[in-house]
């Protein structure tokens, strides 16, 4: 009868678990073993307290447990039935106390019991420190991965933000991501849109496409012959109003939206991404506005 209790036990190396950097067992693994109740296992080691000190027997913490039972469901084969709904923090036993309980508990099966799960701890023990140099490399990998996930999350974030980066530099080749940036400044305007940009072509019109719908655009430029009016009677006829002004006041490309934002585009937008530039957001926009105000007559 007792050999048939042992060889119906689990793998016990898959109980061991490894809390404040020592290989324990929880209680209620211990109890399982033994054939006890976690109460009555407990109770043995709380009347002989004096035999089991902090390095025998020791109370997890709620931090420790939930990370136990976080675990131990990834792991459910070695998850022991009714080991659930606990109702106090439960203690785990080091080898050493494994130890103590088996002479405490004093009969055959416990001695057995006892004996196997020594031996796991040695295996274990063995096993660790023959792949230490393996875990200490996979920690580390694991400690980078984390570091790129939280690089990625903050990424992540900052590209699904209601609110555009206030500055931007684009490299020579990245003529998509300019694009894409100067169409979302674009899409933020809910009413109107001045682009300043004295090398203004078509390529303006693509983007204006993108606009939200009853926002009128200006286009001020020092070369209004390079916007076709077969361009721009197209999208007049499918989208609300561009108008072109001519100025040759502005050296530099501005985006202004909705008379508040005024964005500095460091290259002509038709241009932008072909070679190094870039976009600001603006601090001071207040002489910009009145500026381009004052030419296009609002």
């Amino acid at each position: 009868m007792d050999e048939l209790i042992v060889s119906q036990t689990p793998d016990i190396k898959s109980l061991i678990l490894t809390v404040r950097d020592t290989q324990v067992l929880l209680d209620s693994d211990v109890a399982m073993l033994y054939g006890y109740e976690t109460k009555s296992i407990n109770l043995a080691a709380t009347r002989n307290k004096d035999r089991f000190p902090e390095n025998f027997r020791f109370r997890l913490t709620t931090e420790e447990y939930e990370g136990v039972e976080r675990l131990r469901l990834q792991n459910e084969t070695s998850k022991p039935q009714g080991s659930g709904g606990r109702r106090y923090l439960p203690y785990v036993y080091t080898e050493q106390g494994i130890a103590m309980l088996s002479g405490i508990l004093k009969n055959k099966i416990a001695v057995q019991v006892s004996i196997g799960i020594m031996n796991a701890f040695v295996e274990m023990r063995r096993f660790i420190s023959a792949y230490a140099p393996t875990f200490e490399r996979l920690t580390h990998v694991e400690y980078k991965l984390l570091e790129h996930d939280k690089k990625f999350d903050e990424l992540f974030d900052l590209v699904q933000a209601p609110t555009l980066p206030q500055q931007g530099i684009f490299f020579k080749g990245q003529i998509y991501d300019a694009f894409s940036l100067i169409v979302k400044i674009i899409g933020e305007a809910q009413e109107t849109l001045v682009i300043i940009d004295g090398y203004a072509d078509d390529t303006i019109l693509d983007m204006l496409a993108k606009r939200k719908r009853g926002v009128d655009a200006v286009i001020v430029t020092a070369s209004p012959g390079k916007i076709t009016q077969t361009g721009l009677g197209k999208i007049n006829a499918q989208y609300p109003t561009v108008s072109v002004v001519k100025s040759d006041e502005f050296h530099d490309r501005f985006i202004i939206v909705d008379g508040k934002k005024v964005y500095h585009v460091g290259a002509s937008l038709k241009d932008a991404g072909k070679r190094c530039f870039a976009l600001t957001l603006l601090d001071d926009e207040g002489l910009i506005v009145a500026k381009a105000q004052s030419i296009i007559g609002t």
